[in-house]
């Protein structure tokens, strides 16, 4: 059973997710040769405040 964890920045649509989650799911499909139902894509968005790069909060850019 596959779990993709995808971290990422609050604020794309619902269809993106979606069209993460189907990707994710058909290269996992065809990469491992399971089932899409074993397939499990949890999104954790998160505030730029919340982000630290290089140093910096993503949200002093």
């Amino acid at each position: 059973m596959p779990v993709v964890i995808l971290k990422m920045k609050k604020g794309w649509s619902t269809e993106q997710k979606r069209r993460i989650v189907r990707e994710f799911t058909n290269t996992l499909v065809k990469t491992l040769g399971i089932e899409p139902e074993l397939v499990n894509i949890m999104i954790d968005e998160h505030e730029l405040e919340n982000i630290g790069k290089a140093g910096k909060l993503r949200s002093d850019k």
